[in-house]
């Protein structure tokens, strides 16, 4: 799987499961990085069979990779992509939806999300009005969004460590978006 990365090297030192005290300015970096990802994968359009080959990308990279993944791609309440590979479990689809309804309601990928809630300590977990029975604010959801437009349709997996998850989307992502300009 290839990382995207802004240069640094500091955003992949922040690992947001790990418990440990990260590098100094590593936080910062991992946000800028999204921030970055964001503004380059901005999308001329996103039809249903766009949605169908970033779903069957996502199961080429899955499958190659060996990796135990739910994958979903929603736009609303319809469901245009779905799928769970081999040693997902019934579990993964709770966090599919979960960190799906995250990145619908901030209009931001889930890692974002999470990773903005620990600027200055803390997490946005730790917040009464957040409900964790219905949000997650973990990485692995990743909105599609149409320049011009706004976020479209979300693109979530679930399965792997959740830096792992939001980093599968982003490549799958960045190869659509590299196709759509070159076709």
């Amino acid at each position: 799987m290839t990382h995207q990365d802004s240069g640094s090297g500091a955003a992949s030192d922040y690992d947001p499961d790990s418990p440990d005290e990260q590098p100094a300015g590593s936080l910062a970096a991992l946000i800028a990085e999204i921030d970055a990802q964001i503004a380059a994968l901005q999308f001329p359009a996103f039809s249903k069979d766009d949605a169908l080959n970033l779903g069957l990308l996502l199961v080429e990279l899955g499958k190659k990779g060996n990796l135990p993944i739910a994958i979903d791609i929603t736009k609303g309440e319809q469901v245009l992509f779905h799928v769970a590979l081999e040693g997902a479990t019934p579990d993964n689809e709770g966090w599919v939806k979960a960190k799906q309804r995250t990145a619908a309601r901030y209009e931001e990928p889930s890692l974002l999300v999470g990773l903005r809630g620990r600027v200055g300590g803390g997490r946005i977990e730790d917040n009464a009005w957040f409900d964790q029975s219905i949000y997650a604010a973990h990485g692995g959801a990743f909105p599609v969004y149409v320049r011009g437009v706004g976020a479209v349709a979300i693109v979530t997996v679930s399965g792997l460590p959740q830096k792992a998850d939001h980093d599968l989307v982003v490549q799958a992502l960045t190869e659509i978006h590299q196709s759509m300009r070159l076709g």
